[in-house]
């Protein structure tokens, strides 16, 4: 009886020292493992919550931006309004559903007549009233003569375009319609592209300094007794007063050396002085007398700069800008006009019939301009357009109204 006793008090004792019941242990770890996953779970919840809701918005999208990117394709804009109301009135309402019934029009047409209609705009994503741009652009490029002419005036016409269609245009077309627009008076300035950027200047050196090292590297042989004169005095002037180039093989040497791109740089480093202007118009009117520099002149900017001259009060800095164009306009100008020959009227295109040339001639002492002022006038010296026109001219050839009708020169 007491050895039994004692052996159940022994098993007690061995039971009271022994681990715990496996299945205790088991839950503890369960619940230690939800407890630390839990916390994990709503810690991260919340930090991809976070994130999730930075990231939304930082990329957050205006969708009008959207749509304006969708139908633009130049590279800088000018701020326009957003707001549809101020841009899309009843007006440009009516202009669009009136170019989709004409496509719908020109479509059906030509599947009837069995002719691909608009290739290019078939598969193009565009709004259907997007498409007058596009085809404008298709017909200025057309092989047809009058087609390229028609397209041209319709442009220059147009006056409702937004920012961006006017800018499509000015990257989209050839040098033949940015001229023809340039030539043309109703034109928007907004269809030239501004002139590229000028290459930096040597180190140590100068406008000035360049402008000398051009003039001297021109030949001098075989040259006329009286341009060797103005050429030399040029580069002893230390006011670096322009020649006039006139010989072909000047007019490439000048060309080659860059002289369109530092031309360009004097025009606007001077464009307080209309003297100096109008001596480097006519220096690059003389190169436009050679077809073969037609393209570099297009490509340095200079029909972007002489479509804005053009539209200057000034007689003699718009008909400076008419030479050069006109000499440049191989489309509508048959003519070529030599150093010191200007038209000043019609200056732009037009489609009314010359009937009489009229060439105004000055004496030895006079000039092109000069000898057609009406008289000296302290606002006429320093170049400012008179408050009455009708009053004062300083070109009263171009003022007479019974000749308006006949090319003057």
């Amino acid at each position: 009886m007491s050895l039994a006793a004692y052996c159940v008090i022994c098993c007690r004792r061995i039971g009271t020292s022994t681990s715990p019941p496996k299945s205790g242990t088991h839950w503890r770890d369960i619940r230690n493992i939800i407890k630390f996953t839990g916390s994990l779970i709503l810690g991260g919840s919340l930090f991809l919550t976070y994130e999730v809701l930075a990231l939304k918005k930082a990329v957050t999208l205006d969708t009008q931006v959207v749509e304006r990117e969708k139908m633009k394709s130049y590279i800088y804009v000018h701020t326009v309004s957003l707001d549809k109301g101020e841009n899309h009135g009843i007006a440009w309402q009516a202009r669009k559903e009136l170019h989709k019934a004409v496509r719908k029009v020109l479509a059906t047409s030509a599947k009837i007549l069995r002719n691909p209609f608009a290739d290019p705009f078939s598969t193009v994503d565009i709004e259907d009233h997007e498409c007058a741009v596009w085809l404008l652009l298709r017909k200025s490029k057309s092989d047809d003569k009058t087609t390229r002419l028609e397209a041209v005036r319709e442009m220059s016409e147009t006056h409702h375009w937004h920012d961006y269609q006017y800018r499509i245009i000015a990257q989209a077309c050839d040098p033949k319609t940015l001229i023809g627009l340039a030539r043309s008076e109703e034109s928007d300035l907004r269809f030239f592209l501004l002139p590229p950027p000028l290459p930096s200047l040597k180190e140590d050196s100068s406008t000035e300094e360049e402008l000398r090292q051009l003039l001297a590297s021109l030949p001098q042989t075989e040259l006329d007794e009286c341009i060797q004169y103005f050429t030399s005095l040029a580069l002893s002037e230390s006011s670096q007063s322009l020649a006039a180039q006139k010989i072909s093989t000047h007019c490439d040497k000048i060309e080659a050396n860059g002289g369109l791109q530092l031309l360009q740089r004097l025009y606007r480093l001077h464009k307080d002085c209309p003297k100096v202007q109008r001596n480097i118009m006519r220096v690059i009117g003389n190169m436009a007398l050679n077809e073969h520099l037609h393209s570099s002149i297009v490509r340095s900017g200079w029909v972007s700069i002489m479509a804005e001259a053009m539209k200057s009060p000034h007689i003699m800095e718009s008909s400076h800008a008419a030479r050069i164009l006109a000499n440049l306009d191989r489309e509508t100008v048959q003519e070529k006009y030599q150093d010191g020959v200007y038209v000043l009227h019609p200056q732009y295109r037009t489609s009314q019939p010359i009937k009489a040339d009229v060439l105004f001639i000055h004496g030895l002492m006079g000039a092109a301009f000069k000898t057609w002022r009406q008289q000296d006038s302290e606002q006429a010296v320093i170049e400012k357009p008179m408050e009455d026109e009708d009053r004062y001219t300083t070109c009263w050839p171009k003022k007479v109204h019974c000749i308006q009708k006949q090319r003057t020169s």
